[in-house]
């Protein structure tokens, strides 16, 4: 049997994979047990580095700044498609100098890396910590999110813009009842993804002395009196990280569920079938005519 794109491994073939599948986890596994080894020697599981995390300061001081990375991360996720959507609208304008303005503010925040001007913000400006944060936050990730957004709506068929030009339709609602709604859903992982990469770029606030939740984990880090915890810093921030973006992902992709269900495929309730009313004279039996065949006659 075989498929449009690949013919299906045979006996000897899937053998061949799973002893490739087999090497390859023995490979992981050692890598995993020689780094388990090296942080043992070097004695990153001691009670003495892990001693910190039980004392309710330390984790007051975790939890405050995580509540800071949150903070900062909602802020910037806001403003960013905020931002994003204005500078859309003004790359898809008819008008050719606000066309030209908004490409410029778009191609220029895109190349400006994002620490520099977070540093601009905070030490030129001489603007507080997380307003810097997130205006630099908000001026990269929303020039970007700019770009989805135009590419999205540009992503449309042709033939659905000039539908709906042809029923009378103005600009602004072919853009919100029509091309938008359609953009969305090939929008969506692109959206996310540029999220998760403004969550993770709110730790460059511990740069500019935010109190986020890098910046908790570094003051830990950097105490001497609990022998320069590190690496169990290390191992506690980073599973909270990636437990943030993969809750971001897995909300992507709950979206994208719900927005693929159609009118078509949605489950509708239909209501059970009854005895509807009858036809005039229906009730009334039919007669059924006398026969007029006549049997044979005798004598």
């Amino acid at each position: 049997m075989t498929t449009a794109l690949y013919d299906i491994p045979g006996p000897h073939a899937r053998r061949r994979h799973l002893l490739y599948g087999l090497l390859a986890t023995v490979v992981i596994l050692g890598i995993v047990a020689w780094a388990l080894y090296l942080l043992f020697d070097t004695g990153q599981f001691t009670a003495a580095k892990w001693a910190p995390f039980e004392y309710e300061g330390i984790q007051e001081l975790l939890l405050h700044g995580l509540g800071n990375t949150l903070k900062a991360f909602a802020y910037a996720a806001v403003l960013s498609l905020l931002l994003g959507g204005v500078l859309a609208c003004g790359r898809l304008s008819e008008h050719r100098a606000l066309r030209w303005a908004a490409t410029v503010v778009v191609e220029f925040f895109r190349a400006m890396p994002v620490l520099v001007m977070i540093f601009f913000v905070f030490v030129a400006l001489k603007v507080q910590p997380l307003p810097a944060l997130i205006t630099g936050l908000t001026l990269y990730n929303g020039s970007v999110l700019a770009e989805v957004f135009r590419t999205g709506v540009n992503a449309v068929d042709r033939g659905q813009r000039e539908a709906a030009y042809s029923l009378g339709m103005r600009k602004t609602q072919v853009m919100t009842h029509v091309l938008v709604p359609q953009a969305v859903r090939a929008m969506l992982p692109a959206i996310i993804s540029q999220l998760v990469v403004a969550l993770k770029d709110t730790s460059l606030g511990f740069l500019i002395t935010y109190e986020e939740f890098l910046h908790a984990g570094k003051l830990i880090a950097s105490n001497l009196d609990y022998d320069l915890p590190f690496i169990p810093v290390v191992m506690v921030i980073s599973p909270v990280y990636i437990g943030m973006c993969m809750l971001l992902s897995w909300f992507a992709t709950w979206v994208a569920k719900r927005q693929r269900r159609s009118l078509k495929t949605r489950k509708v309730e239909v209501a059970a079938a009854e005895p509807g009313p009858l036809l005039p004279g229906a009730g009334q039996q039919l007669q059924e005519p006398p026969s007029h065949r006549s049997g044979p006659k005798t004598s």
